[in-house]
C-alpha cells in the first residue's frame, strides 16, 4: 500500500468516527484485501486498525471532558460509540489510567500523550500553496508555557479559564501559538510556548499568569494546514526545505501557527491552521 492510500483511509476514519467501521469497509477504502490493508495499516502507523479507531475516539471524548467546561459523561461515553457509560469507563481506564471523571478535573497528561505518539508517524503530505503575505501587527494576550511538552494541556485549561473569566472567545480573540523551540530538539525543560488569544486593551494583572505581549507585523511565508495539530510537518517544510530554495531569510521572530477553529469539539480533519514563517 502506499502512503496516500493510508492517508485516504485515515481521513475517511476521521470523518466517520461515529460510525461502525471495520476491517472489511477500510480495505475497502483502500481498495486492497482487508488482510494486506490489517497488515499495511498496522506497519504504517504502529497501531492495529480495531486500537487505532479507538484511540481517536477516546483522544476526542478525553478532550471533550478535559476542556468543556461542565461535561455530560454520558453525552460523551455515546458520542465516542459506547453503548452505557460504564462500558466507556472502564475502556477510558484501561487506556488512561485514570476515570472520566478524573480526568475531567485533574489530566494526567503524559500518559495521555505517551498513548498518541503514534500520531507523530503521520503528518501532512501537503506541501504546495506556500504564500507570502504581510502579518499586520498584533496585540495578543499571552500565557508562557516553559517546561515539558507533556504539560501543555495544563497550560491550556488555564488560558482557557482565563479567556472564559475576560470574555475573550475564540470568536472575539484569534488564537495563536508562538512557537519558540522544537519540542524534538529541546530537553524537555528547556521547551518554550507561548499560547495566545489577539486582544485590543492591555491585560490586567490575573492569577493566570497571562500577559500582553505582540507578535510583530512583516512579511510571512504562510501554509495552511488542514488536519490533527499532533503533528504539523508543513512547520518542517517551510524552514527545512522552502526557505533554502526560496532565497528569503529569517526575521528574528520565531515561527507561530494561527489556529484558525479551536475548541475540544473540532474533530481532527476539521482543524485549520495557518502556520507563519516570518521571514525578512
Amino acid at each position: 500500500m502506499q502512503q496516500v492510500q493510508i492517508a485516504c483511509v485515515i481521513d475517511y476514519i476521521q470523518r466517520n468516527l461515529e460510525r461502525k467501521l471495520s476491517v472489511e469497509q477500510l480495505g475497502r477504502v483502500a481498495q486492497v484485501s482487508k488482510y494486506h490493508f490489517h497488515r499495511e495499516f498496522a506497519n504504517s502507523t504502529d497501531v492495529g486498525v480495531s486500537r487505532f479507531v479507538r484511540l481517536l475516539r477516546l483522544k476526542r471524548a478525553s478532550f471533550r471532558l478535559a476542556f468543556d467546561a461542565q461535561p455530560s459523561i454520558t453525552d460523551i461515553a455515546f458520542d465516542a460509540g459506547f453503548a452505557n457509560p460504564e462500558s466507556f469507563s472502564r475502556a477510558f481506564r484501561k487506556v488512561f489510567g485514570q476515570s472520566p471523571r478524573a480526568i475531567s478535573r485533574n489530566p494526567a497528561w503524559r500518559v495521555w500523550r505517551a498513548k498518541y505518539q503514534f500520531l507523530n508517524r503521520i503528518g501532512d503530505s501537503m506541501k504546495a500553496n506556500v504564500e507570502i503575505v504581510y502579518f499586520q501587527t498584533t496585540k495578543v494576550a499571552a500565557l508562557e508555557h516553559r517546561g515539558s511538552p507533556d504539560d501543555v494541556y495544563n497550560t491550556s485549561r488555564r488560558f482557557i479559564e482565563w479567556r472564559r473569566a475576560h470574555g475573550v472567545s475564540p470568536a472575539t480573540g484569534k488564537t495563536f501559538g508562538i512557537h519558540y523551540d522544537d519540542h524534538r530538539v529541546v530537553k524537555p525543560e528547556d521547551y518554550r510556548l507561548d499560547l495566545c488569544a489577539s486582544i485590543d486593551a492591555d491585560v490586567k494583572p490575573n492569577p493566570q499568569g497571562v500577559v500582553t505581549k505582540t507578535i510583530p507585523g512583516g512579511r510571512c511565508a504562510r501554509i495552511r494546514h488542514i488536519g490533527s495539530r499532533e503533528n504539523i510537518d508543513s512547520a518542517d517544510y517551510l524552514g527545512r526545505e522552502w526557505l533554502p530554495a526560496s532565497g528569503e531569510q529569517l526575521r528574528e521572530f520565531p515561527i507561530f501557527f494561527h489556529y484558525i477553529n479551536v475548541g475540544p469539539d473540532i474533530a481532527d480533519h476539521e482543524m485549520i491552521t495557518d502556520v507563519y514563517l516570518p521571514i525578512k
